[in-house]
């Protein structure tokens, strides 16, 4: 898999960001300092913002125009994170379960 293909890999400038979004980069710093959305970093400590990230970014300005403070932000999309990763874990044990079902035909008689 190629970087560009990652939304993880952390390939976007500040700038580009900022202009993406159509945001100021003091902002996209802002974000960062509060913890909201935390980008990489390069090995010259510049952030380096990876496609999900930007997603955060678009998302976060989005609850800020409805209303919500960095704090109120930073914790709905840590509940949003919570609440992926619970549903990864239900996907994976119904995964199991449903490994383990025979079909009606296979099954030992109780």
């Amino acid at each position: 898999m190629l970087p560009i293909d990652d939304a993880d890999a952390a390939l976007y400038t500040i700038g580009q960001v900022a202009k993406m979004l159509d945001a100021r980069v003091t902002f996209l710093r802002r974000l960062d300092e509060q913890g909201v959305v935390v980008p990489a970093r390069s090995a010259g400590g510049q952030r380096r913002y990876s496609r999900r990230e930007i997603s955060l970014v678009a998302e976060a300005m989005k609850l800020i125009d409805e209303g919500l403070t960095l704090a109120g932000v930073r914790r709905v999309l840590a509940l949003k994170a919570h609440i992926r990763g619970l549903e990864a874990e239900l996907a994976a044990r119904d995964a199991v379960v449903e490994r383990g079902r025979l079909p009606a035909d296979q099954q030992r008689p109780g």
